[in-house]
């Protein structure tokens, strides 16, 4: 089958399309999906630049996400069957599992029916952000309705997923913007304030908005230098997520001195600690928010989509964080 696979760690020109063994079912519960579209996202480049997260013999398929129909089913297979239209995020981190492709093998347990009104593309760039929003808001801030929200890149994959979540829950979002469009975008998404950060300070455009008080939660999506300054935009015993890693830099002195809560989201992680329960958990996410979609609560905003063939563009345009919403690979 046709695959693009990195053989080295590097720039975007690691990526080749080349042929590879069409992937068989291992066990009973697994679904030979063909692949119509697949999601690109900023971890995948990473991993392009750094090398596989697991090791593993042969070239290596990136891609977290997908969407497609299900070609084959293992005897024990009870939710799917076949010519059932599927999405998931499951893969990608090493060797020949990624999405990629034109086929992958995936545990039933770990996939979820398409809702019926997002197309391929539309499904394919959903669940690696869906998971991470409300693990990010549901799961580590605990947000709530009448709480305020600042969130860091709200036109962005994972931000413009939180920022619907967050307004389904009932909170109130402001949302920091690069561009007179971005705005226009998140304000039809339901973001209630936004902040040009690059002609406005931040940290006073939110305690404005807050009467001084700072937001409830933040929700970090691009890192340090924003991330210290974050926590002074934060309400004394307030919340701050973050999808990224702190660096040496991070001033924690603030946090500490305002009692904030800081919580990691990686939604990644039940796939590198072998999580089986936690997995599962991610699969009934991609099922509730697959109701909300079909209510027309939760939309998914496609950027650009790319063949395959084109892979090592797409990581280009990824890398350069200036789009709206998600970026996919068209299989076919």
């Amino acid at each position: 089958m046709k695959a693009v696979v990195m053989t080295a760690a590097g720039d975007a020109s690691v990526l080749t399309e080349s042929a590879i063994a069409l992937p068989e079912l291992q066990q009973e519960s697994d679904l030979l999906i063909r692949l119509k579209v697949a999601g690109v996202n900023p971890v995948d480049t990473k991993i392009r630049q750094r090398g596989p997260f697991v090791e593993a013999a042969g070239p290596t398929v990136l891609g977290c996400d997908g969407a497609g129909i299900v070609e084959a089913a293992g005897s024990g297979v009870r939710r799917f069957s076949v010519g059932d239209a599927v999405y998931f995020c499951s893969g990608g981190l090493g060797g020949p599992t990624g999405n990629y492709a034109e086929y992958v093998v995936v545990d039933e347990r770990y996939v979820a029916a398409k809702p019926a009104p997002l197309s391929f593309v539309e499904a394919a760039a959903a669940p690696l952000v869906l998971i991470t929003a409300w693990e990010a808001l549901a799961d580590r801030a605990r947000l709530i309705a009448g709480q305020r929200l600042l969130i860091h890149g709200g036109a962005g994959g994972v931000g413009h997923v939180a920022i619907q979540l967050a307004k389904l829950v009932g909170a109130s979002v402001c949302t920091t913007v690069s561009s007179e469009a971005k705005a226009n975008f998140v304000s039809q998404l339901g973001a209630d304030h936004c902040i040009y950060y690059p002609r406005i300070d931040f940290v006073a455009a939110v305690l404005n908005w807050t009467s001084g008080a700072g937001v409830d939660t933040a929700l970090d999506l691009v890192g340090e230098p924003v991330l210290s300054r974050t926590f002074e935009a934060v309400k004394v015993y307030g919340d701050v997520v973050s999808v990224l890693s702190p660096t040496a830099e991070t001033d924690w002195q603030v946090a500490r001195s305002r009692n904030l809560r800081f919580g990691y989201e990686l939604m990644l992680t039940p796939q590198l600690q072998h999580l089986e329960d936690a997995r599962r958990y991610q699969t009934k996410i991609l099922e509730q928010c697959a109701r909300r979609i079909e209510a027309g609560q939760l939309k998914i905003h496609v950027d650009q989509v790319f063949p395959l063939a084109a892979a090592a563009e797409a990581h280009r345009q990824v890398e350069q964080i200036s789009g709206l919403g998600k970026v996919v690979l068209e299989i076919e």
